[in-house]
């Protein structure tokens, strides 16, 4: 049973609740006049389609999707291997091995046919766009377990104030770590210190003051962005444009998250462990998310590379030891209950502890309905109502 821990938390995003995806179902006219038989074709490759991409492709249109292949690395061994590191370099190993076994024929299909795709290894999957036509080719293949929408969605994002010296700052420990009771952490000598986290969100102002001494990327007279930042918004026409190569943030929101994971101004304590350092990862354009970008970034976390590189060049050593995810994705953007499943138990099996935002609604237990928060491999953090 997953059990949802409620504390003081970075401010996240508002979640809706998620409807259950339909299972449609498809009989032939001739079928239901003659005995019992196999299903038709076209039942099993649609049995494979979320509702949210059949509705997306009606009347000739076109949609991003996400075809997820039907075999998925074993990561059961990395459980008895004796150190992180070991667990980081098999499970990078296995999911990339995985991929490059299955992928090819799918790949040359979609090259053929001039699809525009992007392949990832986390999740053993294919992002590709395309019509009506191409979902029932790719769904009535044997390789290919599911097709699932991979939809540009603005994610509801609070903004917040950036301006720095914060109004009315005061020189105390905030009210939200305080009632965590992080203050009697360090004061039994825990800070942070060693310890790595990657967050994903919008962006990050690096250089912000309050962050600047953390990022990893800084050694106190330069910057190298290499293994410690990656852009995953491959177009925009935002202020941070696409493929940023120093880390940016067009919303303010990352940069808040961050703060309260690892900022520090003085005696004003922002975060919650003040002696980490961060790595970032941006998954959102102004605060427009997708599936995709989520798991682009989750899949650089697992292994990072440099600016500008492939994953290719990734370094399990370079993972962060935690992740911040703030953010939700529910079936307005096109995730089932799956999409992002096997990606967080990927970074577990890693030994990256992963913390996600429960969001900001529902009475009670049992009212966090949507990923990445619902799944077990997650560590879910909720917001408190104080007022």
């Amino acid at each position: 049973m997953k059990v949802t821990r409620i504390f003081g938390a970075p401010s996240t995003r508002g979640m809706t609740l998620a409807a259950l995806v339909l299972l449609v179902l498809f009989a032939s006219p001739a079928a239901s006049q003659t005995a019992p038989g196999p299903p038709a074709a076209g039942a099993t490759a649609l049995a494979k389609v979320s509702d949210w991409v059949l509705r997306s492709t009606e009347a000739g249109r076109e949609t991003d999707l996400l075809v997820i292949l039907e075999r998925q690395a074993d990561l059961s061994p990395a459980a008895v291997l004796p150190s992180r590191g070991e667990k980081g370099r098999f499970v990078r190993d296995a999911l990339l091995a995985t991929a490059a076994a299955t992928q090819g024929p799918l790949i040359e299909r979609l090259t053929q046919l001039g699809a525009r795709y992007q392949s990832f290894f986390i999740v053993n999957a294919i992002a590709v766009t395309g019509n009506r036509s191409l979902v029932l080719e790719l769904a009535a293949r044997p390789d290919v377990a599911r097709v699932e929408g991979n939809p540009r969605v603005r994610v509801p994002l609070p903004r917040p104030d950036m301006t720095f010296p914060p109004p009315l700052r005061p020189d105390a420990v905030e009210p939200g770590i305080s009632y965590s009771r992080a203050p009697q952490v360090w004061a039994l000598g825990y800070t942070g210190q060693g310890i790595v986290a990657g967050g994903q969100d919008t962006g990050y102002q690096w250089d912000h003051p309050a962050l600047k001494s953390a990022y990893r990327g800084w050694n106190g007279s330069t910057a190298s962005h290499d293994y410690n930042w990656h852009d995953s918004i491959h177009s925009s026409a935002g202020s941070c444009g696409q493929n940023a190569t120093a880390p940016c943030d067009d919303h303010g929101h990352g940069t808040h998250t961050m703060g309260t994971v690892a900022g520090l101004s003085g005696t004003n304590q922002i975060g919650m462990a003040p002696g980490a350092k961060w790595i970032g990862c941006r998954n959102m354009d102004n605060g427009n998310g997708t599936p995709a970008t989520y798991l682009e970034c989750f899949q650089f976390f697992l292994a990072p590379y440099p600016v500008g590189g492939s994953p290719s060049q990734g370094d399990p050593a370079k993972a962060p030891d935690v992740t911040n995810n703030s953010w939700g994705c529910p079936t307005s953007e096109g995730c089932s209950w799956s999409t992002l499943q096997a990606a967080l138990a990927a970074q577990r099996a890693a030994g990256i502890f992963t913390a996600v935002s429960a969001g900001n609604e529902g009475s009670g237990c049992s009212t966090v309905s949507d990923p990445p928060a619902i799944y077990d491999d997650s560590f879910s953090v909720g917001a408190l109502n104080t007022e």
